[in-house]
């Protein structure tokens, strides 16, 4: 009875910490997206006002 605890005890533990690591990556992958999305718009409009620039 108390090996069988013990491995239900591991197994429990292990899903918490996978679940854990799953929570923790789509958090930074959530993060990462963002800062993509706020590069590519500063370097739209970088471009776009050198384009103005370019035109004056």
């Amino acid at each position: 009875m108390t090996s069988i605890m013990l491995v239900c005890a591991v197994l429990a533990s292990l899903a918490v910490g996978v679940l854990v690591a799953y929570g923790v990556c789509i958090a930074m992958f959530s993060a990462f997206h963002m800062h993509a999305r706020q590069v590519a718009g500063n370097a739209a409009r970088r471009v776009a006002a050198t384009a103005q620039a370019a035109k004056s």
